[in-house]
């Protein structure tokens, strides 16, 4: 039995942070990071059923088309996303009730719809990304035995080629999943390969009053290649979201819309619109 100090309810049974019982998500799930993006894909539902919010955790879930979706904001970073990918985990495969792990396991799809700054002068802004790749540069998944999950080859190959610093941790590889690869893909999308980074400031090179370890890592993620494959953006939470999925036994996609393009120096002319574009395709694919 798993004990209380470990899964934490609340009062009325819901898992501690998400506020949720099993019965409020759907199979389905939408992630984003903002809390006031919740609403922004939701507004497209043909009903909502449920609505909730703790803290950054709001929840809607609602039917789109005829299927049945819940979205969820996640707040930002990969240690927030430890909280979501466990709770959500918790909600399918634990029984609340005994605190014991269930027999038959629940895989649910999981995609993350954000926004991102392209490295590569050949992903335009407005354009879509979906990761093929999270490279995670925060240190949250390596509490997990992730071995068998990760490329080592590609990690190895970056930690070569930015002359990685290890006191930072060892950066790990994930791959999305195929079945939602398959699902989601199209010849108006971007396959990518996506930096996670564990802050905002210094873990993705911004200086403001602060040196930082590596003043020349964005010019080597820029460069960076492993057999025909390079850095297309950075964000913030798809890595960590990958490892987890992988571990848990969920499928899981990241799809970025590109509202800059560092390489060229170009920001969206209109990012809400190229937002709106990516929440469109999205919900049209998943409600296939």
């Amino acid at each position: 039995m798993i004990q209380s100090s470990e899964l934490i309810l609340n009062p009325d049974g819901s898992v501690y942070h998400l506020n949720l019982k099993p019965e409020h998500i759907a199979h389905d799930i939408i992630f984003v990071g903002d809390q006031n993006r919740v609403e922004k894909i939701t507004q497209f539902f043909d009903s909502i059923e449920y609505s909730t919010q703790k803290r950054e955790f709001k929840t809607q879930t609602g039917y789109y088309k005829g299927k049945k979706m819940t979205v969820m904001s996640t707040g930002i970073g990969p240690d927030n996303i430890d909280i979501v990918m466990n709770e959500l985990d918790a909600l399918v495969n634990i029984d609340l009730e005994t605190r014991k792990p269930k027999e038959n396991l629940v895989s649910l799809n999981i995609v993350r719809i954000g926004t991102s700054g392209s490295l590569q002068a050949d992903i335009p802004c407005d354009s879509m990304v979906m990761s093929k790749y999270g490279l995670g540069l925060d240190n949250m998944l390596r509490s997990y035995l992730i071995d068998d999950i990760s490329e080592k080859a590609m990690e190895d190959a970056f930690i070569k080629q930015t002359n990685w610093d290890l006191k930072k941790g060892r950066p790990y590889v994930i791959t999305c999943s195929e079945t939602l690869e398959k699902r989601i893909e199209s010849d108006q999308i971007h396959k990518g390969f996506t930096g996670t980074a564990g802050g905002f400031y210094g873990p993705q090179g911004r200086v403001l009053r602060l040196e930082i370890q590596d003043a020349e890592l964005n010019k080597k993620m820029d460069s960076f290649e492993f057999e025909g494959i390079k850095m297309t953006n950075l964000e913030m939470e798809t890595a960590a979201i990958y490892g987890l999925g992988k571990l848990l036994g969920h499928n899981c996609l990241s799809l970025n819309a590109i509202i800059a393009n560092r390489a060229n120096g170009t920001f969206s002319e209109d990012p809400y619109k190229a937002v709106d574009a990516l929440i469109a395709y999205a919900l049209d694919k998943l409600a296939e």
